[in-house]
């Protein structure tokens, strides 16, 4: 039941109980001489006896109207000003309340924005002090241990690889011509090799460190979706609006870009993939959209720890991660960031 509902049948009801109250006390004092003379006095040609609880029906459901509609307003009034504090948008007040007691309410949810808000602020901070604090001591061990380990692979497995290619080649070369079984196998020694050739230089430019080192979170996005997409025969499409952001944020949603696409090319079997960076008005809004398999929520227990990261990263610059994904249709993954700050921490 609405609160409109509520107030007209409490208001009807009340009235109708106190009009009968009255009517009893009216008779109390001036008694009929006769029941029936209640049916012979009329009010506009209405009797007596039905008039009154006609009339305060009436009135109670005019003044339950009247009230159900006002406190309607009210707590629609409420009900948006809280929406605002849940979305993470920054409390804006109207002259909404009309009353005492609303204005009181609104009092307090304009404080619990403000404190909302400080904390946000609080946290995107932290953010930007703990990735400053952190990548500047690990990149440089990242970066070597990387370097080493895509040294020792050129100096070892590639040259392999590459000798093997060239031993190949030459005894196919050598070898007499024919459609025999054996020539075929040859063939495919070869063609296998060449393969793993291809591969382990896509995994040599891989070994590249992940940050986005300097770059602005709009350039890191490009930079992986295009050489993403040099790799794979998936359509990637991306909307990257530019506009500054603080470094923690950048690195918050970077990162958890790289989970996303990371869960679409080893899990979803998707053969599209977009994504989708803007700012409206004091939300920052990245969107990854696949048109995979999709998942089931019991169907997620096997990535629950990625998922679960990407939701903490959101949580640490204040905003929110929703994943929406149908079964056979497809997945969607939307970050919404509170716009703090002007992009004055970022990196030169």
């Amino acid at each position: 039941m609405s609160s409109v509902q509520r107030q007209i049948v409490w208001a009807s009801g009340f009235s109708f109980m106190l009009a009968i109250f009255f009517s009893f006390a009216y008779l109390w004092i001036f008694p009929f001489n006769h029941w029936t003379e209640l049916l012979d006095h009329r009010f506009m040609n209405i009797p007596f006896v039905l008039f009154i609880p006609i009339c305060s029906v009436g009135i109670g459901i005019l003044f339950g109207m009247i009230s159900g509609v006002y406190w309607k307003n009210q707590l629609h009034f409420v009900d948006q000003s809280l929406s605002q504090l849940e979305e993470g948008r920054i409390f804006d007040r109207k002259d909404g309340a009309s009353n005492t007691e609303m204005h009181f309410i609104i009092d307090r949810i304009e404080r619990i924005g403000k404190q909302m808000t400080e904390q946000v602020m609080l946290s995107q901070r932290l953010a930007t002090e703990k990735v400053e604090d952190v990548e500047g001591r690990i990149q440089e061990i990242i970066s070597q241990e990387r370097n080493r380990l895509a040294r020792e692979l050129h100096d070892s497995v590639s040259q392999q690889l590459f000798a093997a290619s060239m031993m190949m080649s030459a005894i196919n070369e050598t070898k007499e011509p024919s459609n025999n079984r054996e020539t075929k196998q040859l063939k495919m020694v070869e063609e296998m090799i060449h393969q793993s050739q291809l591969e382990m230089r896509a995994l040599l430019l891989h070994l590249r460190p992940v940050a986005l080192k300097g770059k602005t979170l709009q350039e890191g996005i490009e930079e992986l979706l295009i050489e993403l997409s040099q790799k794979v025969t998936m359509n990637i499409h991306w909307k990257v609006e530019p506009f500054p952001l603080d470094k923690g944020v950048e690195d918050h949603l970077f990162r958890i870009l790289q989970e996303s696409v990371s869960n679409t090319l080893r899990h979803s079997k998707a053969s599209s993939l977009e994504v989708l960076l803007i700012k409206r008005e004091d939300l920052i809004i990245m969107r990854v959209v696949d048109d995979g398999i999709g998942f089931q929520e019991e169907d997620a227990k096997a990535g629950s720890y990625g998922m679960q990261n990407m939701h903490e990263r959101a949580v640490e610059v204040g905003g929110t991660l929703k994943v929406v994904s149908v079964k056979n249709k497809g997945t969607r993954l939307e970050v919404k960031v509170p716009a703090m700050g002007n992009g004055d921490d970022k990196n030169d």
